[in-house]
């Protein structure tokens, strides 16, 4: 898979130093991946939370990370990377990027 916009995971390395390592972890997997539907990314990560077509959200530590993936492109596009109180007071299915 490619990663759009790897700044943002930097962003949110910076912003959450507790989550780096999670999040540079994340992001080689990321790169490793060859998901072509949602149930490769479950096969590989059971926790993880699928919000229409396209939307996933991953649990890294205490955060959740909501991502967009283009399946047919091999693209993932991270949209917000939150606390588990962020997350919870927002629409997870219309929320846009941050950066």
């Amino acid at each position: 898979m490619h990663l759009i916009k790897k700044k943002t995971i930097e962003i949110y390395c910076s912003k959450y130093a507790d989550a780096k390592d999670k999040l540079l972890c994340w992001s080689k997997d990321i790169k490793e991946a060859t998901w072509k539907m949602p149930n490769d990314i479950k096969k590989e990560d059971a926790t993880v939370s699928f919000i229409g077509d396209s939307r996933v959200v991953f649990n890294i530590k205490k955060y959740r990370l909501i991502a967009d993936i283009n399946y047919e492109r091999g693209w993932v596009f991270v949209i917000r990377f939150l606390t588990h109180d962020e997350y919870d007071k927002i629409d997870v299915a219309t929320i846009s990027a941050e950066y």
